[in-house]
């Protein structure tokens, strides 16, 4: 437990950081998972990293970019993955993650995701990679993500820097770095908690 003396907005925020330290400390990916998928030989049979990395580009643009991200390097951390399921456990991913942070009605239609993807699975397929996703993984879609943190963070140094070296502290780069970091396989070893912090010193 982090023991600061600040002031109740403070408190407040570090009361919540360390319930996302202990949800986060619960579903991280496995270390020997992502070291399996570093050291994969591009011959067809499991996930490399440069294809887990360009899948994650793919899902850059994406409103729900860090709870995908999340869950795409979960799941294969725990399981052999061809390179020819990538691109529907990326979409799975993506769906189960907007599925759990929007309201229904904003839902897309996964028929709708599957013909805007250009990927050749059918809907079946990607229900069927949905459920399997959600077996092995073994945790609520709504993971602690690394944005979380870095929101928190933010927080907390707007909440006691001077105020003349608030405005100095954009939200938007240190999220755009944030970002960069997850395109990489090698800051998926990293807890989310550091990696956040670490961006605000960057």
């Amino acid at each position: 437990m982090i023991e600061v003396p600040t002031t109740t907005d403070s408190q407040k925020l570090l009361h919540q950081l360390n319930a996302l330290l202990e949800q986060k400390s619960r579903c991280q990916p496995e270390v020997c998972g992502l070291r399996l998928i570093e050291s994969a030989h591009d011959n067809g049979l499991r996930m490399t990293a440069r294809q887990r990395d360009f899948e994650v580009k793919d899902l850059l643009n994406l409103t729900q970019f860090f709870g995908s991200v999340d869950l795409l390097d979960s799941f294969p951390s725990k399981m052999k993955v061809q390179p020819k399921h990538l691109g529907c456990i990326g979409l799975s991913c993506f769906y189960l993650t907007f599925k759990s942070i929007e309201e229904e009605r904003n839902v897309p239609l996964a028929a709708d995701l599957i013909r805007i993807s250009q990927y050749r699975f059918t809907f079946s397929d990607l229900l069927r990679m949905e459920k399997i996703v959600l077996e092995k993984v073994c945790q609520k879609v709504k993971a602690t993500t690394a944005i979380q943190f870095l929101q928190l963070y933010y927080s907390l140094l707007q909440e006691n820097l001077p105020f003349e070296r608030r405005n100095s502290i954009h939200f938007e780069r240190l999220e755009a770095q944030l970002k960069t970091c997850h395109c990489r396989i090698v800051f998926s070893k990293a807890k989310p908690s550091v990696l956040a912090l670490s961006s605000t010193a960057l």
